[in-house]
């Protein structure tokens, strides 16, 4: 090759690495900003808590702190008692047995995720309150004068975890029949030759091996039970997260609830630690040609029914009954002939707000999930773990540490503006739905980042290296090859966040700006009124838009469980 030909190359190849340069730099910016973002309210907490309230602090140390942690801690051992032995339970039947309606209960299992907490327990308190449809049937049918005695109190801590706890088992039932279909056959078929009964192989297969599926599942469903703010407050449980609440709105006291705060983060942190000391050293490996399920015992007579009914329970107290009531009031209220203007106006406010933070959060998740999967380093992986540390923080301690950021973000556009002449622009962040949206971002980046993560997990390098022999750049993979493969991905962590947008309440009760309602803060107005009724039909609506993606993430895995369910049926 003559020098004027070597010069050539080396003039055309020489701006390709200079874009790839310039793009890992962009993606690494990207990601460390993102980072920056979800540890801003962390730190802002921090530091307004060090800053601190000398006059209120005793206060809350004497009277608020002891009982909230007194009914946190057991609200968190009820939730994980109930959460930990309902979700395994049915996990472990549908996965080992047949029994009658067994195809229907596993789509039913996780539809009480589509259910709100809040909205169950304003539900069960209508139902079994003095005047409510449980006392009423008791005195007629029953003719029990004080039927109050034969109910349980909903309006307690009992009641708090009995309705917190049948809406979040789907968490545990979800991980723990993943676990038992990926790992069950070769395990349980020598149980069985060695012979095991039932409760032996429950005990000694089932349980241990749903320790890193109990530890993954009850971490999540107790950080959603930190999370909840409606629930608790209607059913009277002064939990730490209802305290930084109270302390911030009804005391007006920014340093006191940034102290409890801090005391809820030191929580946060005991759970997730919790979580990596369930699955520390607990990688179960099954070599390929076993990687299939064994083929379900099939049940017959009383035991069949058993099964059927013991599975039943937990979808009719966690969604069919709270469903069933919600369409009864708005059907006897009238609400669908009457439909409130305002409520179509709320809804439209609810879906563009979910709609724009979701687009930004799958945005972020994507990018945040390729440079992990092909900038691999230390720096990264610490800044994917931070990105993902949202979905811990809940969302009322994540309104509390937005506000000061936010605030100073404003202070600096204002300085900007005036310094070229302007007037000002107010706040333009912390005082408008932007601050919405980015809460929504932060507190759901680890979705969208965690399905993202998983759809590049089954994505083969050897597509990459073929293209790229074809001499495919970045862009020209991306497009054709990485993102039609991650499509049901994509699809799916944009359902899941936008239900989840729509859902939050505590985040979007103390970040929405005056005169503006979602769906979500719609129906908590009714409640605090005592007229829940009156919200019924966009309770309804937030239920209704919860199911489609429960049902399409169950129908992803069990289309990706189908094959070894074929093999091993053959």
């Amino acid at each position: 090759m003559s020098p004027l030909d070597n010069t050539t190359a080396r003039a055309m190849a020489s701006p390709r690495p200079l874009r790839l340069i310039s793009r890992r730099t962009a993606t690494y910016a990207v990601v460390l900003a993102v980072a920056g973002l979800v540890l801003a309210p962390i730190v802002s907490i921090v530091v307004t808590a060090w800053r601190g309230d000398a006059e209120l602090w005793p206060h809350l140390a004497a009277y608020v702190l002891p009982v909230a942690f007194r009914d946190t801690a057991l609200l968190l051992l009820g939730v994980a008692a109930i959460t930990g032995t309902v979700g395994v339970g049915t996990a472990w039947l549908v996965t080992t047995y047949r029994f009658p309606f067994r195809n229907a209960l596993l789509w039913l299992l996780p539809l009480p995720l589509a259910t709100p907490t809040y909205i169950v327990a304003y539900v069960y308190v209508d139902l079994f309150d003095a005047l409510g449809f449980a006392q009423r049937m008791l005195q007629a049918v029953f003719g029990i004068a004080s039927p109050a005695t034969w109910l349980i109190n909903v309006r307690s801590l009992p009641g708090a975890i009995f309705v917190i706890g049948f809406v979040l088992y789907p968490y545990v039932y979800l991980s723990a029949r993943a676990l038992f279909q990926m790992q069950s056959a070769p395990l349980i078929e020598a149980a069985r030759i060695l012979g095991a009964t039932r409760w032996r192989l429950i005990r000694d297969v089932a349980l241990p091996l749903a320790r890193p599926a109990l530890a993954v599942g009850l971490s999540l469903a107790l950080l959603e039970t930190l999370n909840d703010i409606g629930a608790s407050e209607y059913l009277g449980v002064r939990t730490v997260t209802l305290s930084v609440f109270t302390t911030w709105l009804n005391r007006s006291s920014l340093p006191g609830a940034a102290q409890i705060s801090c005391f809820m983060l030191a929580i946060v942190m005991a759970l997730v630690m919790l979580e990596r000391h369930g699955r520390r050293r607990r990688g179960y490996g099954i070599p390929a040609q076993d990687a299939r399920m064994t083929a379900p015992i099939v049940l017959h007579g009383s035991t069949a029914w058993l099964a059927t009914f013991v599975c039943a329970v937990p979808v009719v107290i966690g969604f069919a009954l709270p469903a069933g009531y919600l369409l009864h009031a708005t059907l006897a209220r009238g609400l669908l002939s009457g439909f409130d203007p305002a409520l179509g106006r709320h809804a439209i406010v609810t879906v563009a707000l979910a709609a724009a933070a979701t687009a930004v959060t799958i945005l972020l998740g994507l990018i945040i999930a390729t440079a992990w999967q092909f900038a691999r380093g230390r720096l990264m992986a610490a800044c994917s773990n931070v990105a993902s540390l949202g979905y811990a923080i809940p969302g009322t301690v994540l309104a509390l540490g937005l506000l000061a950021p936010l605030v100073l973000v404003d202070e600096a556009l204002n300085a900007m503006v005036r310094l070229f002449g302007g007037a000002g622009i107010g706040l333009l962040l912390a005082g408008s739905a932007a601050a919405l949206v980015i809460a929504y971002v932060i507190r759901f980046l680890a979705i969208s980042i965690g399905l993202m993560r998983a759809g590049f997990a089954r994505i083969t390098r050897d597509f990459d290296d073929a293209a790229r022999l074809l001499g495919a750049g970045p862009a020209a993979l991306a497009r054709t090859i990485h993102l039609p493969l991650l499509r049901p991905a994509v699809w799916g962590a944009a359902l899941l966040v936008f239900v989840d947008c729509l859902k939050e309440l505590p985040a979007t009760l103390l970040l929405r700006p005056l005169n503006v309602e979602t769906l979500a803060t719609y129906v908590y107005q009714f409640a605090t009124r005592g007229d829940f009724e009156e919200g019924a039909l966009a309770a309804l609506l937030i239920v209704a838009a919860g199911v489609l993606p429960i049902m399409h993430m169950t129908g992803i895995a069990d289309a990706a469980m189908a094959p070894d369910v074929e093999a091993s049926s053959a």
